[in-house]
């Protein structure tokens, strides 16, 4: 059955997804399973591996996998690779010494497993000599005799046939099978397309699809025609392309479409052709191999596969004559988009560049796309990409630098891929600026992680929060003169970040600063426990559910509402040149110091009920106290921060239950405790 594309009501074909399993990954069976129900497909198009059958351990795999998948879905079983005994060569790509073999193995599964599928595909990628040796087989007479006759007897047992998937697509190839007779015995023939992955020439999936109709109507051939693999490697991080592509060949006409596939490959497995001897095999997945969605995952999840096409804020749309902007990277999240806000309520043109990755954003960034139409630029692309970051670079007029890994725990379990993101991340952006003839001002938002876990700061308890022993730093706080001492891959990977941007600011020349950061909250922020905890805290309450401690909540920090944190930021670019090349500790400072117990306490309050806590141990690097002293920046430029906690906590809650839907309570609803103005005179 197909389904309608919402927004042009053009059916689309029976949709799939491909994954090949290795004998004994049941947890992995499992896990894809999962996946499927949750995207809402019902189609799997699996290989069975005539090599792996007849291994010790091959049979009783089989007889395990097909019937736990034709439970869940529909299973598109594809029969291949050739055991090395029986070839020519001894390899799996080998046509087979006796023809007849690959047949009668055929004939063995399905008398065995038929009962759980109706198709059979024949071999997979025939023309691809990887997947099928042919320069052992000069004019397809040995793979002709092979397919052709495993397909009559296929059909004797009441299965339906699928020649296995051109890949490259190739028309004369396939009249070459019906020169040969193959063709009379199937009733579906397979295409294969990887447009600018590994088809680097590609016309398009009309002019591919018209070829291979040609030959079949050339010849009177009623078949079906299946895209049997089509996908899109994001091993140079582009994940918008990938949706880009499966958005095109949505729109394909064809009977079935199989995207490729569920997973990464994971990078300790060899391919088919190698190990590692081509890294784009190893990222066509919609998950990568740790089991993280990438965008196309998310978004066909969350929206479903038909709306993909109706998502016009995910996009690019910066041209060669775009209009100069302010590029703000990482503008689709929290600190970003209410930096966008201020700088587009203002009418300035701001270039929001974000991989989308984090969870949230997207919202914000249809919010952004939705209210200001007029001056805002997106573009969806990853700070890996450092031909991508060159590219955004070019029409900038001031950078602000916030893509990043944010979490300590996530660098624990993943630190190469925090050390990318933020290291290599940063790397990329200071040569793309350097590169530039009139280099734009960048401010980088690095983290008070680079002072580490602070052990050796006494410190004393006073029954709801930690203050240090040190009077001057209970006073006044952390200050820049604090010593570096980066703690956990995070913490690194940041801290090098830090000292990049101050050494290109010296070294180069260059118009930048840091802010190490405190812990900032407001409105657009969709926090966890990892990053943006205040929120966290707030969302948990709201949705009534328990909120975790680790330690004995105690804790201080001090918190900035994020307007006064873009305060900072505009002031930091309008002072670049008397501040470039240094680091500011930027937070609430000592007048917006909070425990963990007292801003518990603040939103119950709200709440109207105490909040249900679960308390653990203590995790590695936490901090007992950490409060920025800002004395350095507010002298420089004339910061200060308007809103107290009360104030900043009420317009988060506030505005946290306005986009849930949910009743604002009384004691937040006076627009006098929402939007008080602050008792200071601004400094200029």
């Amino acid at each position: 059955m197909k389904i309608k594309n919402a927004k042009n009501e053009k059916s689309l074909p029976r949709v799939g997804i491909v994954e090949w399993f290795r004998v004994g990954e049941h947890e992995r069976v499992k896990q894809v399973l999962a996946d499927l129900k949750e995207l809402g497909v019902t189609e799997l198009r699996t290989g069975v591996s005539w090599a792996d059958y007849y291994t010790p351990e091959g049979k009783g795999w089989y007889d395990w996998l097909i019937p736990t998948l034709s439970k869940e879905v529909n299973i598109l079983p594809c029969f291949l690779y050739t055991p090395p005994s029986l070839g020519e060569k001894a390899r799996t790509s080998s046509p087979p010494r006796d023809r007849k073999a690959y047949a009668d193995f055929l004939d063995v599964f399905i008398s065995d497993m038929g009962e759980h599928f109706e198709w059979v595909e024949l071999w997979n990628e025939p023309n691809n000599q990887v997947e099928y040796d042919f320069t052992l087989d000069y004019g397809w007479n040995k793979f002709a005799e092979m397919v052709g006759g495993a397909a009559y007897w296929c059909k004797q047992l009441g299965k339906k046939t699928l020649l296995g998937g051109m890949s490259p697509i190739d028309p004369n190839w396939l009249q070459v099978m019906f020169d040969h007779g193959v063709m009379q015995h199937i009733d579906a023939v397979g295409i294969h397309g990887f447009p600018f992955a590994f088809d680097q020439v590609w016309g398009g999936w009309d002019e591919n699809i018209n070829a291979v109709r040609e030959v079949l109507d050339r010849n009177n051939c009623q078949a079906e025609l299946w895209i049997t693999e089509a996908g899109f490697s994001t091993w140079q991080h582009d994940e918008l392309k990938q949706v880009e592509e499966f958005r095109e060949v949505l729109k394909a006409d064809a009977t079935r479409l199989y995207w490729y596939g569920a997973y990464d490959l994971n990078a300790k497995y060899p391919t088919v052709g190698g190990f590692h001897l081509d890294d784009r095999e190893y990222h066509f997945g919609l998950k990568r191999s740790d089991g993280s969605s990438k965008l196309l995952y998310r978004l066909w999840a969350k929206h479903g596969m038909e709306r993909l096409e109706n998502l016009d804020y995910i996009t690019r749309t910066i041209k060669e004559d775009t209009a100069p902007y302010t590029l703000i990277t990482g503008g689709a999240g929290f600190v970003g988009t209410n930096l966008a806000k201020r700088l587009l309520s203002e009418g300035k043109r701001v270039l929001v560049f974000d991989s989308l990755s984090r969870d949230g954003v997207e919202q914000n960034l249809q919010w952004l796309y939705e209210t200001y139409p007029e001056n805002l630029e997106i573009y969806v692309g990853d700070i890996r990409n450092l031909q991508t970051v060159r590219y955004v670079m070019q029409r900038a007029e001031a950078v602000y630098h916030f893509a990043a890994q944010v979490a300590v725990t996530t660098s624990l379990d993943l630190p190469m891929n925090d050390f990318e993101i933020n290291a290599r991340g940063i790397m990329n952006v200071l040569e793309a600026i350097r590169e530039q003839d009139n280099p734009p001002p960048l401010v980088f938002t690095s983290t008070n992680k680079v002072y580490g876990g602070l052990e050796d700061v006494d410190f004393i308890s006073n029954g709801s929060r930690y203050y240090p022993a040190d009077k001057d730093m209970k006073e006044n706080g952390i200050s820049e003169m604090r010593s570096l001492d980066f703690h956990s891959p995070y913490g690194c990977s940041k801290g090098a970040a830090d000292q990049y941007v101050i050494d290109y600011a010296r070294t180069y020349n260059l118009p930048m600063t840091v802010f190490r950061m405190s812990c900032i909250y407001g409105p657009h922020q969709y926090g966890n426990e990892d990053q943006g905890w205040v929120a966290h805290f707030a969302i948990r309450a709201i949705e009534g559910q328990a909120i975790n401690i680790y330690g004995d909540g105690k804790q201080v920090r001090d918190i900035l509402f994020v307007e006064d944190l873009v305060d900072a930021f505009i002031l930091a670019n309008k002072h670049i040149k008397r501040i470039s090349g240094q680091a500011f500790n930027i937070g609430g400072g000592t007048e917006n110091t909070v425990s963990l117990l007292e801003l518990l306490k603040t939103i119950s309050k709200y709440r109207g009920k105490e909040v249900q806590l679960k308390f653990g141990d203590w995790r590695p690097g936490d901090q007992h106290y950490y409060v920025s002293d800002t004395r350095k920046f507010q002298e420089a430029t004339g910061w200060y921060s308007k809103h107290n906690v009360q104030e900043g906590m009420a317009k988060l809650y506030r505005w946290l239950c306005e986009h849930r839907g949910i009743e604002v309570p009384l004691t937040l609803s006076s627009k006098k405790v929402i939007e008080e103005p602050a008792k200071k005179v601004a400094v200029a």
